[in-house]
């Protein structure tokens, strides 16, 4: 029986995708996101449009997934 979350993302994977998540989610463990994201902004390492237009696309993705959490009960 396959997953239903991949299934409904289309059933494709990255490579590595799930192992870059996990090394991601380890190097955020303890930090504060929204510090993470505002020293970012001021340091230039990303523009005020790269943090907006990141933050429509998430909405977007947001939207997508919404339906799919009847699936898992929530």
């Amino acid at each position: 029986m396959s997953n239903p979350l991949f299934q409904a993302l289309g059933g494709k994977q990255q490579p590595g995708m799930l192992q870059q998540f996990q090394q991601f989610m380890q190097q955020m463990k303890g930090q504060d996101p929204q510090k993470v994201i505002n020293d970012m902004v001021s340091s230039g390492r990303i523009s005020q449009d790269q943090l907006n237009q990141a933050q429509q696309q998430a909405h977007q993705i947001q939207g997508m997934l919404e339906p799919l959490r009847s699936m898992f009960g929530k």
